[in-house]
């Protein structure tokens, strides 16, 4: 049955994803948070048919945490899911780090080149960073929250991978505090899994980490205590702790 229901959930993504592409073309020319709003549209409802379909609920624990001003995000990462809930979920406009080349993925990528996110171009090596500070940088001044998944690749539940440093020096070369997520996507739709289960996620958004003062490592370590003992709360079995 799961793997039923997996397949049309499959189709659903296919036959949802080509139209909205192109409709994302057609919308090109309007101003940038129109684009946004409709875009977004897609994570939304896949979102969507993914709670329909097969059956994987979702729960958000500490809303009031979310800052009315600047934040850069730093979240847990298990799987595609929470790349769908976030940005269509999320109270202000998000924009992902993430490898320049994504936007030659057909349809997908067309959809992010319009979200005027914040592209990184590997090939300029160590200048990289400064092009992530300058445009997280012009993000946040537009009232957008820079949302980075610091593990860099999908870990499997259980696990905490190596945090990498580049959310976290954005945040403190702007002085902006960090919001540490944790989440527990990994339970229901496995990384390179097919078969996506039913259950319920959830989505657990820790206080601000002011990162005045602080170093990028200092910062990261804290957002990294944080959500370790965040995944300890939400799945104690994982980790051999009650």
């Amino acid at each position: 049955m799961a793997w039923l229901r997996s397949f049309i959930y499959a189709v659903f993504l296919i036959v949802t994803v080509i139209p909205y592409a192109f409709a994302c073309l057609l919308w090109a020319p309007l101003p940038a948070t129109w684009r946004y709003r409709l875009t977004v549209g897609w994570p939304r409802l896949a979102v969507w048919g993914a709670r329909v379909i097969c059956g994987i609920r979702w729960q958000v624990k500490g809303w009031e945490n979310l800052p009315d001003g600047p934040a850069v995000l730093l979240a847990k990462h298990q799987s595609a899911w929470e790349t769908l809930f976030l940005p269509s979920h999320m109270p202000r406009q998000l924009c992902f780090i993430y490898k320049r080349e994504l936007h030659r993925v057909p349809f997908f990528g067309w959809g992010l080149a319009l979200l005027s996110m914040i592209p990184i171009d590997r090939s300029k090596g160590r200048d990289a960073f400064d092009q992530v500070v300058s445009v997280g940088r012009q993000r946040l001044d537009e009232g957008r929250w820079p949302m980075v998944f610091p593990e860099g690749t999908r870990v499997a539940p259980g696990k905490m991978g190596r945090f990498k440093a580049g959310g976290a020096m954005l945040a403190v070369r702007t002085e902006t505090p960090v919001i540490p997520i944790a989440l527990n996507s990994g339970e229901c739709w496995r990384r390179n899994a097919f078969v996506k289960r039913p259950g319920l996620i959830t989505v657990s958004i820790g206080p601000a980490i002011e990162s005045k003062g602080l170093t990028g490592d200092e910062l990261n370590a804290k957002a990294y205590d944080w959500i370790d003992r965040e995944m300890r709360v939400l799945n104690p079995e994982r980790y051999g702790t009650t």
